[in-house]
């Protein structure tokens, strides 16, 4: 029997992305518009393939090649002349679904590897028995041969993502250590080059490590330089090691974008919508991150677009180190009555902004108001889907330019509905209310977590001509009483400062800001609640926090003592917060399930959440800005690490209650999502069913065109690189 964290249930919740009637309300050109960008999306999405695992390319081009010869219905009936049972073959249609939605063989949320849950032999006899494997037997069995093992391998090196001797990561050749990369971030921060685009590969030369940062590009190295790149493509000594700066990184897959991004370009609805296709078509073809953040600016001064759009190298939640974007693309149509509600929560984000718990010089100068809204999401690729976003996540940009919060409208309505009889860790006095009010509250918080979590605070700092953008004589630190001892110099930024935990502790201080605006009346009165209602919001976005904070532990590795997923470790990380608030506020239990069976119950008392939940939420959120400002990596460190910990001292038992998490644990929705395709001078939308069968279809047509030599351009870039990764 294989361990349940590996294997993904028959029975795991899949949902449609429904945008039917957002995209019915698309002039012509708007369609002809949201149709290129998703293009350009989909193409890119596939680099997250090279970005997860040695295996992930070869197995979603076995998966392809088989249903694109015979539709899962077709192949269910020879799974059954073959001997496969009726669960054997759902399992099969599971896993291929959650290649797709995950872009590999890894979870996009907990980065744990997930295998076939059927035998190894019997999977091998449904590829050899397929149409696929007669038409093409010797590269059908290639493909086989070059993933086969490693896809239902759990070797312990090979569960997670991670660097050397801890897990997999095709960021980095399989020789690289953190301390490989914490160099390679050193000389990058000295030449000033983002690491959001890069990858690094390290060899051997005459006993002397050479690095290779290996940047994004359709371009290679000696092709077309202009000034920016020439500077940055060359050699370079650092520390006694050799460092070379190359590009062209998945170029076969980023010239596909840049042909849809020219395409998208012709249907722009403003010349801003046209400039920033044109950094972005630029930083893709040059590798810059420089035309790339162009390109942002653009982004963000594109105010209310209808078709609303962004593309590149953005989240780092999966680099090991903390610094590596993973290649992600939305397209999604604004849905005007829910922004409305976010528009008035941005007017009044001045006000608000005020009253969080840290002195007036450590938030920004003064607050861009971005765009906020509420949009149905037609295409979003990469790793997994969101509910909320912040972007950019330049941290200059951020500073002086401003952002965009987006709430995703159709994901919000499918992804956190719950049945009563699945709903684990609560008392019952408690489960109907939170099913009531799991949604209103949860689309509160995330209007907060984004707009005021994300879009607050200032970072110190000294740039290269010397000058500070805080006065060093007059600012306090809140904590010492003492004037500001350290800032953020040059090219660092938060994501290199903090490395390996800056996503997760930034993900909880807005998490923070949310349980502690969600307080305020105005804030309610803007999502239109009051009374009883207000009150009853309030205690289930605090009560679904504590809970979120057991379930967490889902997501921690007690061998490696790491956590695996940014937001989930942010959330325990709020529940020892609130358990250490003392009062009685949060109480943890352990109990015996109905079925007999180990089980727990997480509860609130509603009536301490003003007197002690938010004093002690007020004192750790004050530290966490003031940390972060200063650049006190020792100090963040310290204290996100205390809270991080997991054992088993009473009274909690943090460690057995793993046990039992893991025990009742439900699988993340998986989601299908339309496709776009031409007819004529029309675009035509298609929908799937919510189901593994619905979810594979829409992969089978997503590459109608070019699927053939699709496969082989992603298996010629997997092949160029698996030197790197000698025992896959």
């Amino acid at each position: 029997m294989v361990d349940s964290q590996y294997v993904l249930p028959n029975d795991i919740g899949i949902a449609t992305l429904d945008c039917t009637e957002a995209f019915k309300l698309l002039s012509p050109e708007e369609r002809l518009y949201a149709h290129y960008l998703s293009r350009a999306c989909w193409y890119g999405g596939l680099v997250v393939l090279l970005q997860t695992s040695p295996e992930a390319p070869a197995i979603y081009t076995l998966l392809s090649r088989i249903f694109r010869a015979q539709d899962p219905t077709q192949l269910w009936e020879l799974a059954h002349s073959l001997g496969l049972s009726d669960e054997e073959y759902q399992a099969f249609l599971v896993y291929s679904a959650a290649i797709y939605a995950n872009m590999g063989n890894y979870k996009s949320f907990g980065d744990t590897k997930f295998v076939p849950n059927l035998p190894k032999e019997k999977l091998k006899q449904l590829v050899w028995g397929s149409q696929a494997f007669v038409a093409h037997p010797k590269e059908m069995e290639a493909l086989w041969d070059s993933c086969g093992e490693r896809m239902f391998s759990l070797e312990s090196t090979q569960k997670h993502l991670g660097l050397r001797g801890e897990g997999v990561s095709t960021y980095f050749s399989a020789n690289c250590s953190m301390e490989d990369a914490k160099l390679a971030q050193d000389f990058l921060d000295s030449e000033n080059i983002s690491a959001y685009n890069t990858r690094l590969f390290k060899t051997e030369v005459d006993g002397e490590a050479v690095y290779e940062v290996r940047l994004a590009s359709v371009l290679s190295d000696d092709v077309e330089l202009d000034a920016e790149m020439s500077a940055k493509m060359k050699c370079f000594e650092f520390r006694g090691c050799k460092f070379t700066v190359t590009r062209g990184d998945y170029c076969l897959l980023l010239k596909r974008v840049v042909d849809n991004l020219q395409k998208a370009k012709q249907h722009a609805a403003n010349a801003t919508q046209a400039e920033m296709l044109k950094h972005y078509i630029a930083s893709f073809t040059q590798g810059s991150i420089k035309a790339h953040k162009e390109g942002s600016r653009c982004w963000i001064r594109d105010k209310g677009p209808i078709v609303e759009s962004y593309i590149g190298f953005i989240e780092s939640y999966r680099d090991p180190y903390g610094s590596r974007g993973e290649f992600e693309g939305f397209v999604a149509v604004v849905n005007k009555a829910m922004s409305a509600k976010f528009a008035r929560l941005v007017a009044a984000a001045e006000r608000l902004l005020e009253q969080l718990p840290w002195p007036r010089a450590f938030e920004k100068d003064a607050f861009l108001k971005p765009d906020f809204t509420s949009l149905d999401v037609l295409t979003f690729s990469g790793s997994g889907i969101p509910a909320g976003i912040n972007i950019p996540n330049y941290d200059d940009i951020r500073q002086t330019d401003g952002f965009k919060n987006v709430s995703l409208g159709n994901v919000l309505a499918v992804a956190y509905s719950t049945q009563k009889d699945k709903l684990t860790f609560l008392a019952e006095e408690d489960k109907d209310l939170y099913i009531k009010w799991k949604g209103p509250s949860f689309e509160v918080q995330v209007g907060l977590h984004e707009l005021l979590g994300h879009g607050s605070g200032k970072l110190f700092v000294q740039d290269d001509s010397g000058a500070f953008n805080f006065d060093r004589n007059v600012v306090i630190n809140p904590e010492t009483g003492e004037q500001i001892r350290s800032w953020y110099r040059g090219g660092e930024t938060w994501d290199s400062k903090f490395s390996s935990i800056a996503s997760t502790y930034e993900e909880c201080r807005a998490e923070c800001v949310g349980l502690y605006l969600c307080l305020n009346k105005e804030v309610l009165g803007i999502f239109e609640l009051k009374g009883d209602d207000a009150e009853d919001v309030i205690y289930i976005n605090w009560l679904n926090m504590v809970r979120a904070g057991l379930l967490a532990l889902e997501f921690y590795t007690p061998e490696s003592r790491t956590w695996r997923q940014a937001h989930m470790q942010a959330r325990f990380v709020i529940l020892r917060v609130l358990l250490e608030a003392g009062g009685g506020l949060v109480s943890l239990h352990h109990t015996t399930g109905a079925d007999g069976k180990p089980d727990a119950i997480v509860s609130l008392d509603r009536s301490k959440i003003l007197s002690v939940g938010k004093p002690a939420l007020e004192r750790f959120l004050c530290k966490l800005q003031v940390l972060k400002s200063t650049a006190d990596v020792v100090g963040g460190r310290a204290l996100y690490k205390a809270y991080s910990t997991v054992n088993d001292e009473e009274p909690e038992r943090f460690l057995s209650l793993r046990h039992t998490v893991l025990l009742r644990k439900e699988a993340r929705k998986m989601f299908v999502q339309a496709n776009t395709r031409l007819e004529g001078e029309d675009v035509i939308l298609v929908q799937y069913e919510g189901s593994a069968e619905g979810l594979v279809r829409s992969f089978r047509d997503r590459f109608p065109e070019d699927a053939e030599v699709l496969d082989q351009q992603l298996m010629e870039l997997a092949r160029a690189d698996a030197q790197y990764w000698p025992a896959c």
